[in-house]
C-alpha cells in the first residue's frame, strides 16, 4: 500500500509557479458543510454538514497552502506587507513615484499556418445507419443529475467469431431503480460480415444483459482462442467468456471477477508477471451512492437556480483493482501489489481513476500502468516483478501538469509518436485544460516533461472537454496521428461559460513529422469532412478496419445518444501492413508484444495493448503504415515470454497472422 509522503506533496522544481487557474485541490475541499468550485469548472457545490461527511482534506496543498515552503511564503508576506507599510507612514520614507513609462504595444505571434493542401487527402464518413448500427445509451438521466448519468459508455471492437473481421461490442448503462422502461436497455453486440455491415447478435450470443454499464476490455484471459469480454459498471463488474460457438457465458462469480459493488471505469488485460495468462487492473472512479449525492448541492455558477452534476472533489477517492489470473479464478492482490494509494494521513484513497494505460515504458520485459485520475494526480505504476508495483508518478513528471497543478484526466495513450524510439503520454482533460503530452526522450530514465503546447496539441485542444483519445495512423504514412472525443457533462453549460457547449466537435491532429514545433496539425473540416466534425456528447473512442481496405476507420460513442462510426475515405491510398499475433509460450493473445518495423529507413514501434483511451478496447491486429513502399525491409516481434520473431522483405496486403515460436 502506497502512501504520499510529506516531502512528495508536489514536484521539487524551483521553477514552478501557481497555475494560472489558481489552487486545485488534489482530493477536495475541507469537510462538513463547505463549498467549492473549479475556477474553470462552471459549477459551484455545497455539503449538507448533517448528511454524509464531506470529501477529505487534500492529499498535497497547493503552492502557499501548506507544509514548510508554504509557511515560509506566508511569512515573506506577511514581512513585506508590513515594510510597505512602514514606508507610508513614516516620515521622510515614502518612496518616489515610479517613472512613467509607455510600453509599445506587441501583437501576439500568430501561429504557423500549414497549408491545407498539404494535408493528407482523408474524409471520415459517418456511415452508422447503412452499417445496421442502431444502438443508444440510456444514461438513466431524469432530472436529478445523478452524477453517473454523465460518464459512460465505452465501446470494443473484437473478432468474437473467429472469421477475420473486427465485430463491436457497445456498453449501455441503465435506469436508475424505480424507473421501468421497456425493452430494458442491455449492451449490444454486432457482427461484421467483412464489409463494414454489422447485424445485431446481442441476443444469440447471450449478452442481452442489464447493468449500470461504464467500460470494457478484451482479453482471452483462458487461453482458448476467443476473445473474452470483461464490462465494467457502477455496483459490479462481469466477465463473459467467450465459448467460441458464437455465445458468451457469465462467468463472474465463478471466476471471482465481480470487483466489489463500487464505481469501476477503465480496464485492461495484461499479463502481470509473464506467466502466460491475463490478469486484469480495474479503474475505480469515486466513492458514490445515491444518498451522498443528494446530500450535495450543485449548481451552474452565476445562475442561482437549477441542479448540476456534482464535481468530483464531492466525493472520497476509491482504491483501484488488480486481479491475478490463476487459471481457475481471479484473485484480488490490489492490496499488496502496491496500487492503493493513500493520502498521507493513510484515511482516504486518492485515486479517481478514469483511464489505464498498459506499456513496458523502460524496455524491461515488464508491464507498467499509467492512470489518468480525475482532479487528483496521476499514477505511474512501475513494474517491480514479482507483482509489485511502486507508484512514481511524481519523479516521472506525469502527475501534474507543467505548473505543478493536477487537471482533470480522462483519456489516455501512449505512443512513438516520432519513430525515433522516444515515447509519449497523451492524456484528455477537461475544459479549459489543453490535452497532456508527456514525452521522454530516454524511456529507461522514467523522466517526463509536458510538451504539448511545443508539439502543437496546446491551444487548440484547450476549449473542449476531453474524453476518448488515442494515437493511430489514419493515412498510413508511417506516423501516429491523434484523435480526441469531446463533449461538454452540462447540458446548460452555455449558460454559465458563453465559450463552451454541451456537445462539442471531435478533433482529429495530423502528424507532420515536423521535429518539434509544429509537428501535430488540427486538420479543418475542409479536409476531414464534416460528419467527424458534427457536435455531439462524444465520450469513447476506437478505431479498426472494418471494411477491410486496410485503413482504420473510427467509432465514438455519445452519453445518452448513439453510436457513430465514422468510415475513413482516402487513408488506402498509402500502404500497410497488419500483422495479427497468436502467442504460445506467452498469453494466446499476445498482449505486451513489442515490434518494430523497419522501412525505407523508418523504424516504427508498437506494443500490443488494445486497451486504450477511456473505456474502450480497439482491435486486436497492429497497423503499419508505409506510405508509398510495397514492402518492409524487417520486422522484429519480442513475445513477452522473450522469444523473438524476425521477418525479413515483408510485403504489405491482407493481414498477416504470426504465431509466436514453439519451445
Amino acid at each position: 500500500m502506497n502512501e504520499l509522503s510529506s516531502n512528495q506533496r508536489r514536484p521539487s522544481n524551483p521553477i514552478l509557479r501557481p497555475s494560472p487557474r489558481g489552487p486545485s485541490p488534489l482530493v477536495g475541499e475541507g469537510r462538513g458543510g463547505g463549498s467549492s468550485a473549479r475556477p474553470d469548472d462552471g459549477r459551484v457545490w455545497t455539503s449538507n454538514p448533517s448528511g454524509r461527511p464531506g470529501p477529505p482534506t487534500p492529499a498535497f496543498p497547493h503552492k502557499g497552502g501548506g507544509g514548510r515552503e508554504g509557511r515560509n511564503q506566508t511569512v515573506h508576506r506577511r514581512i513585506a506587507s508590513i515594510l510597505a507599510l512602514l514606508a507610508l507612514v513614516l516620515p521622510g520614507c515614502k518612496p518616489p513615484p515610479p517613472p512613467t513609462v509607455s510600453a509599445r504595444p506587441i501583437a501576439p505571434a500568430r501561429p504557423e499556418e500549414f497549408k491545407s493542401a498539404s494535408l493528407p487527402d482523408v474524409r471520415f464518413v459517418e456511415v452508422t445507419k447503412e452499417s445496421g448500427i442502431d444502438f443508444r445509451h440510456i444514461n438513466g438521466a431524469r432530472g436529478e443529475k445523478l452524477l453517473p448519468e454523465t460518464m459512460g459508455s465505452g465501446a470494443a471492437f473484437l473478432d468474437y467469431d473467429g472469421d477475420g473481421d473486427p465485430d463491436l461490442f457497445l456498453v449501455n448503462s441503465a435506469t436508475w431503480p424505480g424507473v421501468t422502461v421497456i425493452p430494458a436497455p442491455t449492451h449490444a453486440l454486432y457482427r461484421n460480415d467483412g464489409k463494414g455491415r454489422f447485424q445485431n447478435v446481442t441476443r444469440e450470443a447471450g449478452l442481452d444483459k442489464t447493468s449500470f454499464g461504464m467500460g470494457v476490455a478484451v482479453g482471452d484471459y483462458d487461453n482458448d482462442g476467443h476473445p473474452d469480454l470483461y464490462v465494467t459498471a457502477l455496483g459490479g463488474n462481469s466477465l463473459f467468456r467467450n465459448d467460441g460457438k458464437g455465445h458468451f457465458e457469465d462467468v463472474t462469480a465463478a471466476m471471482n471477477a465481480a470487483g466489489g459493488d463500487g464505481w469501476h471505469t477503465s480496464a485492461a488485460f495484461f499479463d502481470l508477471e509473464n506467466d502466460g495468462d491475463l490478469d486484469l487492473f480495474v479503474c475505480s472512479y469515486v466513492a458514490w451512492s445515491p444518498s451522498a449525492d443528494a446530500s450535495v448541492s450543485t449548481q451552474l455558477m452565476g445562475t442561482g437556480k437549477g441542479v448540476a452534476y456534482d464535481p468530483p472533489a464531492a466525493y472520497n477517492g476509491a482504491h483501484c483493482l488488480l486481479l491475478r489470473n490463476d487459471g481457475t479464478r481471479f484473485v484480488d492482490v490490489s492490496e499488496g501489489s502496491g496500487i492503493q494509494v493513500r493520502s498521507p494521513d493513510k484515511q482516504s484513497p486518492i485515486a479517481k481513476a478514469l483511464g489505464v494505460a498498459p506499456c513496458d515504458v523502460d524496455g524491461d520485459g515488464l508491464v507498467d500502468l499509467a492512470v489518468a485520475n480525475d482532479t487528483v494526480v496521476n499514477f505511474f505504476f512501475h513494474n517491480l516483478g514479482g507483482g509489485k508495483f511502486e507508484e512514481i508518478g511524481l519523479t516521472t513528471g506525469i502527475a501534474f501538469d507543467a505548473y505543478g497543478a493536477t487537471r482533470a484526466a480522462m483519456g489516455i495513450d501512449w505512443g512513438d509518436f516520432k519513430n525515433d524510439g522516444s515515447l509519449g503520454l497523451a492524456i484528455g482533460n477537461f475544459a479549459n485544460e489543453m490535452i497532456a503530452l508527456y514525452v521522454t526522450e530516454e524511456p529507461k530514465k522514467l523522466l517526463f516533461s509536458d510538451l504539448a503546447n511545443i508539439y502543437g496539441l496546446g491551444a487548440p485542444t484547450q476549449p473542449p472537454l476531453k474524453f476518448g483519445l488515442f494515437f493511430f495512423d489514419y493515412d498510413l504514412d508511417g506516423r501516429l496521428d491523434l484523435l480526441s472525443a469531446n463533449g461538454h457533462l452540462e447540458s446548460d453549460i452555455a449558460q454559465t461559460q458563453a465559450s463552451q457547449t454541451y456537445a462539442q466537435s471531435a478533433q482529429l491532429f495530423w502528424n507532420t513529422g515536423r521535429p518539434v514545433r509544429g509537428r501535430f496539425v488540427l486538420v479543418p473540416e475542409s479536409r476531414v469532412g464534416p460528419d467527424l466534425y458534427r457536435p455531439i456528447v462524444g465520450r469513447a473512442s476506437t478505431y479498426a478496419d472494418v471494411d477491410g481496405d486496410g485503413d482504420l476507420d473510427v467509432l465514438i460513442t455519445e452519453n445518452g445518444g448513439p453510436a457513430h462510426l465514422f468510415r475513413n475515405d482516402g487513408g488506402d491510398a498509402n500502404r500497410s501492413i497488419r500483422l495479427e499475433l497468436a502467442g504460445r509460450s506467452s498469453n494466446r493473445d499476445a498482449i505486451g508484444a513489442r515490434v518494430t518495423v523497419e522501412a525505407g529507413g523508418v523504424v516504427s514501434r508498437r506494443q500490443l495493448f488494445p486497451a486504450k483511451g477511456y473505456l474502450s478496447s480497439v482491435e486486436h491486429p497492429l497497423t503499419f503504415g508505409l506510405g508509398r513502399l510495397s514492402r518492409a525491409d524487417r520486422i522484429i516481434i519480442t513475445w513477452p515470454s522473450g522469444k523473438t520473431t524476425e521477418l525479413k522483405d515483408v510485403a504489405t496486403g491482407p493481414t498477416r497472422r504470426v504465431v509466436e515460436p514453439g519451445p
